[in-house]
């Protein structure tokens, strides 16, 4: 099994599913790319949701900021014309549902992934770092002349017991011994 030919064609049926379900929008797929974990500085909107289970790692979307009030006024049905709570808001949405529908077609293939919250950040020369060193599986998608761009790098947790879930926010057993 290819694992990122896997995770880019999950991202490629995710990504076009939801933007034409949510947003009403023909999106266009460029080709899936693999990329190292460097770190480069970036502009604009971009969100984080942990993945965890037999396989750990991370999804992320990213956009321009102009690209990210037009989701918000799809989403919302009101013209959002700077960057906001609530488009960021929609963005945490929108990243939810295409690395969500990502991981529950991943699940097949992979096990029983966890899927953490979403976190946005909107700036200008930010960056942004992984501490796995695996790859990251990037797709490139063209709305209209705007770039929307999904990565996710998971790697295989070696600390996963099989037939266990893992999901985020649930504490592992620890054996805890009152003071001496």
């Amino acid at each position: 099994m290819n694992v990122s030919s896997l995770i880019a064609s999950s991202i490629r049926h995710s990504v076009v599913e939801v933007f034409c379900t949510m947003l009403s929008a023909d999106i266009k797929p460029g080709e899936p790319a693999v990329e190292a974990a460097a770190a480069e500085p970036g502009d604009g909107v971009v969100s984080f949701i942990g993945l965890v289970g037999a396989w750990t790692g991370s999804g992320s979307v990213s956009c321009s900021p102009a690209l990210a009030c037009r989701v918000c006024s799809q989403m919302l049905m009101t013209e959002a014309s700077s960057v906001n709570e609530d488009v960021l808001d929609a963005i945490a949405e929108l990243t939810n549902m295409i690395i969500g529908n990502v991981k529950n077609d991943l699940e097949r293939h992979l096990g029983q992934l966890g899927l953490s919250i979403p976190t946005v950040i909107f700036g200008r020369n930010f960056k942004t770092k992984s501490a796995s060193s695996a790859e990251w599986v990037v797709e490139r998608f063209q709305w209209d002349s705007d770039v929307f761009q999904v990565k996710v790098c998971l790697a295989q947790n070696e600390g996963h017991r099989p037939g266990t879930a893992h999901p985020i926010g649930q504490t592992c057993p620890l054996e805890v011994k009152p003071p001496v």
